[in-house]
């Protein structure tokens, strides 16, 4: 009998906090009691390159790979990244972007220009919502709390228990980060809707 397992797909460019951004999804969901399962792919980041992880948990997980068209949410921290991976939500998914744009260089240097994202995303179907997570970001202060705004807009759609974020971001962020990214979480959320 197959158990239900939950598919969350974070991807962005290098310096983004992809990877810090999965380790908090990956602990909320431990910390509820799910068995969790991650992977990531680098590629290029120190250069700006494109960044995926790939986070799954439930009750038994035995593989850390979302396979294409099976990702229940997309956590996107650039609008282009969005898009080049979108393949992998599921009919059901729901694609949460935030509204940034990163030019790669082949766009900077005049060689290609950039794609309308909503148009190709509406072209397959995709579910998003688009959150003005840079702007957020800049009014409180601090840039490098976008990835865990994001997060608490992801954890809206993810259904593990508010306490369990806290403390998987109070076990994973040094003492004098905790304020700063506990209130980009929980704008995060109200952006959501919650």
């Amino acid at each position: 009998m197959p158990t239900e397992t939950t598919n969350v797909l974070i991807c962005g460019t290098g310096g983004q906090g992809i990877l810090l951004a999965s380790e908090i999804v990956s602990a909320a969901a431990m910390l509820s009691g799910m068995d969790v399962r991650k992977s990531e792919v680098h590629g290029m980041a120190q250069r700006g390159g494109s960044v995926v992880s790939q986070v799954r948990f439930g009750k038994s997980v035995y593989s850390p790979i979302i396979e294409e068209g099976t990702a229940d949410l997309m956590i996107a921290l650039e609008k282009l990244e969005a898009l080049r991976w979108s393949h992998f939500l599921s009919d059901s998914g729901t694609a949460l972007i935030c509204d940034l744009v990163i030019e790669p260089s082949s766009v900077s240097t005049g060689q290609a220009s950039y794609p309308d994202v909503e148009a190709g995303l509406s072209d397959r179907g995709v579910r998003s919502l688009s959150i003005d997570a840079f702007g957020e970001a800049g009014r409180m202060g601090d840039l490098r709390v976008v990835n865990t705004l994001m997060v608490g807009a992801a954890s809206v759609y993810l259904g593990l228990p508010e306490a369990c974020w806290a403390d998987a971001m109070r076990e994973l962020l040094p003492e004098k980060a905790l304020e700063i990214n506990t209130r980009a979480f929980l704008r995060g959320r109200a952006l959501a809707g919650a």
